[in-house]
């Protein structure tokens, strides 16, 4: 199974790999540089190693705040994925793991901006600390020296009234510091699963705080407070040399002793890191903006049950492919909201569809509004379609496709499509025969789903093809009515709950008696398993693929995919 999974991984594999081993290398190479380099030798006098972890973790938020934006470039992903259409699937299909790098440097972000929080705040407590001393040490020394000269100091605290959170609120590092840290506790904070898919508007607004962070960087490091010795006072007064000098100096100082030294700011380089993915991004939401304006005519509207919306769309040069995604802007609704829907539609048909249900107060409001339209529709902005196609799924002679809750949504592209890549006997169509699996709580909110599968039962019948298709669907959650019905009508030919021909099954599935039918009925076949739902269900499913996969190449093999929509 590791093999496997690095076979199909390798990429992503490399990918965090190379970044990880940069952040490795960037923490170690500029900590080092820090602690022993000798123009920081009087700054170490008074900051000890605090010094070095604040800088060397300074470099890595400057190398993770560079790489933060790439991975929500949409379109340079799509772009990127059409020009290696050439590569090998499993290559553009990591360019789709876009979201999980964006998080894991997220949490670095996270993760390094604690580091060197704390440790400019020890920094802060001994610069204040030897301002205040008075014990004639190398530290109280260096503090002292803003009182012979502009240029001459080290200490950027010159007053002996002052606090660590009154210096942390009035300089520009510290400000911007702790402006740039709200803003990224907000969005990490605000980006969990649960107030992504309960309260969407709530992550979308707070995740444009990613302005003010990055406005925040640019001038985080223009003040320079962090100070090392300048190369002309190197070569004139070296620390190896000089330092004894400034704590016993004598009274009648003849030619021997030294001058004092000089120092310098380190220059602010944030700007150099972000400026160009800034302007890609900038680039990106400009392109997003065109895009949009393109007109888009809503050919269909129809309410399902259980407050269902489907629309049905046309947009000039509009080309999907199966498990894709678009965005969708409602003006009327919000002009700065986006939100992204799996299309269902096929491509073969000469509209493209999505579902919507509600999933909060933006869906609420967009279904309100077309259940109220009566003469004019309302306009509706599309952006997409994005994300890699899922084409895998017409690759394998036996296909065991698996929906659990809303991971039901890609199947309705997917078995549309595949439906009419069998009737027309399409050449690319290696699939004989599909099962599938639709796991769910209850059929309320997918009841639009039950009719896409009866329609494709009834079309299957008619073309005297009903074996090609054989789905179950899993009731993880019922309750004593439905019981009550399903004992009633037990002899009925369609099923109580959905009213499709095959049964409901009330409870999880077992993947073990599932799997070992399959081997039984296609001893000699690869067979593509296919998941779109949580990763617990990917571990057990991945784990049965292996059991009952046959050492024998001639024998039945059982392939893995996770689909990430």
């Amino acid at each position: 199974a590791m093999g496997n999974w690095l076979v199909n991984h390798w990429f992503s594999a490399a990918v965090l790999a190379a970044w990880l081993g940069i952040n490795i290398f960037l923490f170690t190479y500029y900590f080092l540089f820090f602690d022993r380099d000798e123009r920081y030798f009087y700054t170490r006098a008074i900051l000890g190693s605090a010094l070095a972890w604040a800088r060397a973790s300074a470099k890595c938020l400057n190398f993770n705040s560079m790489l933060i934006l790439l991975p929500v470039c949409r379109n340079l992903l799509s772009f990127l994925r059409g020009t290696c259409s050439c590569c090998r699937r499993t290559l553009r299909k990591q360019l789709d793991h876009n979201l999980t790098f964006h998080k894991l440097v997220a949490y670095a972000l996270a993760l390094l901006t604690a580091v060197h929080t704390i440790a400019h705040l020890f920094n802060l407590e001994r610069y204040n600390h030897s301002q205040q001393a008075t014990d004639g040490s190398l530290a109280t020394v260096l503090s002292k020296m803003h009182l012979q000269g502009s240029n001459k100091w080290l200490n950027p605290i010159h007053s002996n009234q002052t606090t660590v959170e009154y210096v942390a609120f009035t300089t520009i590092p510290g400000l911007t510091g702790v402006i740039i840290t709200l803003a990224l506790i907000l969005m990490v904070t605000s980006s969990t699963e649960f107030i992504r898919r309960n309260y969407f508007e709530v992550f979308w607004y707070t995740h444009h705080l990613f302005l003010i962070y990055f406005a925040g960087l640019l001038i985080h490091g223009i003040a320079g407070l962090v100070r090392g010795q300048t190369e002309e006072s190197m070569e004139e007064v070296h620390p190896h040399r000089c330092a004894h000098y400034l704590t016993h100096k004598d009274k009648d100082c003849s030619h021997n002793c030294c001058k004092n030294p000089e120092f310098g700011s380190i220059p602010a380089e944030s700007w150099k890191w972000v400026l160009a993915p800034v302007l890609l991004y900038i680039f990106e939401r400009i392109l997003r903006v065109w895009r949009a304006r393109q007109k888009v005519v809503v050919t269909k509207v129809v309410m399902h049950p259980a407050r269902v919306l489907e629309l049905q769309m046309h947009k000039k040069g509009f080309r999907m492919e199966v498990g894709q995604y678009i965005f969708i802007n409602c003006p009327t609704i919000s002009l700065l909201e986006w939100h992204p829907f799996t299309l269902t539609s096929a491509p073969e048909e000469d509209f493209f569809s999505i579902h919507i249900r509600v999933a909060g107060d933006w869906t609420e409001r967009l279904i309100d509004i077309f259940q109220q339209q009566k003469l004019e529709m309302p306009r509706i902005e599309v952006d997409g379609p994005f994300g890699t196609a899922s084409e895998d799924v017409f690759q394998y002679e036996v296909a065991m496709l698996v929906g659990a809750g809303i991971g039901v949504t890609p199947f309705a592209s997917i078995l549309k499509s595949i439906w009419y890549k069998f009737q027309q006997a399409d050449q690319t169509l290696k699939t004989k025969k599909i099962y599938f699996y639709w796991l769910c709580r209850d059929t309320g909110a997918f009841a639009w789903f039950n009719d896409l599968l009866a329609s494709l039962e009834q079309k299957m019948a008619e073309s005297g093809k009903a074996d090609f298709l054989t789905y179950r669907l899993f009731l993880t959650g019922w309750d004593t009515s439905i019981a009550n019905n399903v004992a009633l009508r037990f002899d009925t030919a369609t099923d109580t709950v959905t009213g499709l021909r095959h049964k409901t099954i009330f409870g999880r599935p077992m993947w073990n008696s599932e799997f070992t039918a399959v081997a039984a009925a296609h001893p000699r076949s690869v067979v593509g398993v296919f998941l779109c739902g949580p990763g617990a269900l990917a571990k057990s499913l991945q784990k049965s693929c292996h059991q009952h996969s046959s050492l024998d190449p001639r024998k039945v093999k059982f392939y893995f995919n996770k689909e990430n929509f």
